[in-house]
């Protein structure tokens, strides 16, 4: 399948190399009715294997495995950062920046398999496990979930090494809006537009996360490049784009019984000086920082489609009560909150910063307003929202085993719909190939059309 590695290295299964995020928005994303639809069919021919009570997945866990790793190791620093403008520790609402749209970025939400950096360090036998920050981050804050997802974990004949992944055309890399509310958001008749179904919101939520990143970055005057260019970035067919400052901190975590988990971490920018909240940089050592935006859609309603009185009103409360804004993100944003807090704690980051980003009117989902943002420490706030560093990890190291005890093969990790089930899947090695096929096809007969 690769030429000439095979007799050297078993290669997992590529899905298609797709870097951007371009694609995937016309999919039909959540069913959100109370009935929602899996993320992926279950076919006749897949077997099933184990399923778990997600409430109770930590609880099974064994008290000796909820541990961080007993050792923490950088392999490789590629892509750059810019560095954090702190003129953003002041925003207020009396003093609030529009958000810009960034049209000349790319971002590259790329799949553990489509890694080149990730296949050079398993050829070279750099770990046993492979993954990326957002699949872990998944993974160990999964018992918070609501909405269904699926990942696909292939383990290698031989070596037995086990790749999570991603599937190519899911909802993955969409960020959620209310997902643990009590009422989240659903087609509603009050909202003609259309504009605040969960695949809207969904789509609305990625593109401001996206773009207040880069904003609150510095020109790339400031720039800090690592070792190695951004993988994911080809300089000859780049149609005027230019990477997001991001840097991929490929990282080792030994987590015992000798299980080496390689990831690849994503951080969004450094911090160079004393910046409000922030922990005094020692010396010249530059703080690494992770970046994201909280956004509020409609401030006329509560969360979901609540009465008004469920509402908290950013512009009203942000400044003076930010606790209870944030409090009330935390019952709603539950998964997505604890998500980013393991990526940033997974990164290395020292800080983690939030902003908190609102619609310039309830009614136009396409321009918005920071009206502030804040520090965190990610393990700091990782106790602030009760979640557990070592119940993280505990989880990953039971999927870990649970996989290890597997013969060799490709499995679906699947939440079910409707239920906090976790179902895992033994599916046929060529499960999921012939979509991308299928795609390719028609996208190749549709430029032939044209």
């Amino acid at each position: 399948q690769h030429g000439g590695q095979t007799g050297r290295y078993n290669q997992p299964q590529r899905t298609r190399r797709r870097t951007h995020f371009g694609r995937g928005g016309h999919r039909g994303g959540w069913q959100n009715r109370v009935d929602r639809q899996a993320s992926v069919s279950v076919r006749p021919d897949w077997k099933r294997v184990d399923e778990f009570d997600l409430a109770k997945l930590a609880k099974n866990v064994a008290a000796s495995d909820q541990t961080p790793p007993s050792a923490e190791e950088d392999l490789l620093w590629c892509g750059f950062l810019d560095q954090y403008n702190d003129q953003f520790d002041r925003v207020s609402t009396r003093s609030a920046v529009p958000l810009k749209r960034v049209e000349n970025k790319d971002f590259y939400p790329v799949t553990t398999t489509d890694d080149p950096v990730i296949e050079r360090l398993a050829i070279d036998g750099a770990g046993n496990v492979f993954a990326t920050d957002a699949i872990l981050a998944h993974l160990m804050t999964s018992p918070r979930s609501v909405y269904p997802w699926d990942i696909v974990v292939q383990k290698l004949p031989g070596s037995g090494a086990l790749f999570f992944d991603k599937r190519d055309s899911s909802q993955f890399d969409y960020l959620t809006v209310n997902e643990t509310a009590n009422n989240p958001p659903s087609a509603n008749d009050d909202d003609t537009d259309g504009i605040n179904t969960p695949e809207r919101l969904s789509l609305e939520a990625t593109m401001i996360n996206q773009n207040f990143t880069q904003q609150i970055l510095k020109s790339s005057k400031t720039r800090t490049n690592f070792d190695l260019p951004n993988p994911f970035y080809d300089p000859d067919d780049n149609d005027g784009m230019e990477p997001a400052s991001v840097a991929y901190r490929y990282r080792k975590f030994d987590l015992g019984d000798g299980i080496q988990l390689v990831a690849r971490t994503e951080l969004h920018g450094v911090v160079k000086k004393k910046a409000a909240g922030a922990a005094v940089s020692s010396g010249d050592d530059p703080l690494y920082m992770t970046a994201y935006a909280l956004n509020e859609f409609d401030s006329t309603k509560g969360p979901g489609h609540a009465p008004p009185s469920a509402s908290i009103n950013w512009r009203d409360k942000i400044d003076s009560q930010r606790g209870a804004v944030l409090a009330t993100e935390l019952k709603n944003n539950s998964f997505k909150l604890a998500k980013w807090t393991a990526q940033s704690v997974l990164a290395g980051a020292s800080q983690m910063k939030i902003g908190f980003v609102s619609r310039v009117s309830p009614k136009n989902a396409y321009e918005h307003t920071v009206l502030a943002t804040q520090f965190y420490r990610p393990k700091d706030f990782a106790t602030q929202i009760t979640l557990s560093v070592g119940g993280m990890w505990g989880i990953m190291r039971m999927l870990i085993k649970l996989f290890q005890n597997q013969p060799e093969g490709k499995y679906v990790l699947m939440r079910d719909p409707n239920k906090p089930i976790l179902r895992v899947y033994s599916v046929p090695p060529g499960t999921f190939e012939d979509d991308d096929d299928d795609e390719e096809e028609e996208e190749e007969d549709k430029e032939g059309e044209e």
